[in-house]
């Protein structure tokens, strides 16, 4: 009860800084942003917390409005992250993106929602596995989620350890991740793709 009560209460907040915004003279000329941290896991996969490389730790609100960018309503199953946000506002507000941002501008979403301007969404977060620390690598598509465990004890001059562990989801079958699909056979072609998503992101290519 809480819990819906807080998110009720929030939507209220929100609802009274927009009718503010549209009984004032910067309706038309205003860019709004509303993005949220992730909600917890109340008993799925086991857990009572926040912090995972699963979807109902990673995947969170983002809202964007701006004035002649897209029709109103629209949604995209894009994959998107919060380093895309500020590129997205220079973008928008005609500030010229520097070379360095991490992020990617979203407004070609907001023209084209269909449209991707990234391949995958990446999160990160450690966890212990087989008494070793290890360090978890998501990698979100439209439709799956690749999640690679390094063992994080390197040896001199390594920047990566070994792969200790896989994970496979396929959100279209599996929207509650209850079955890792990375042994299966049936998958391997989706499991080499997202590996070599994953690889190229983080070298970069």
């Amino acid at each position: 009860g809480a819990y819906l009560a807080c998110t009720e209460f929030v939507d209220h907040c929100v609802g009274v800084i927009l009718q503010a915004l549209d009984k004032s003279s910067h309706a038309k000329n205003t860019i709004i942003v509303l993005w949220s941290d992730h909600g917890w896991h109340l008993g799925d996969h086991g857990m009572f917390c926040k912090h995972t490389n699963y979807e109902q730790a990673t995947r969170s609100p983002l809202i964007l409005a701006a004035p002649g960018t897209c029709p109103e309503g629209a949604s995209t199953a894009a994959p998107t992250e919060f380093v895309d946000i500020y590129p997205t506002l220079c973008d928008l507000a005609g500030i010229e993106l520097r070379p360095e941002l991490e992020g990617t501008s979203l407004v070609p979403l907001m023209g084209d929602p269909a449209s991707l301007v990234k391949p995958v969404a990446i999160s990160q977060y450690p966890r212990r596995y087989d008494k070793k620390n290890v360090m978890g690598y998501a990698y979100r598509d439209q439709r799956y989620r690749y999640v690679e465990w390094e063992q994080k004890k390197f040896r001199d001059g390594e920047t990566t350890g070994p792969v200790v562990l896989q994970e496979l989801y396929d959100y279209e079958v599996d929207p509650l991740e209850r079955r890792n699909l990375a042994d299966d056979l049936a998958y391997a072609d989706q499991l080499k793709r997202m590996i070599a998503l994953a690889r190229a992101t983080r070298t970069g290519t």
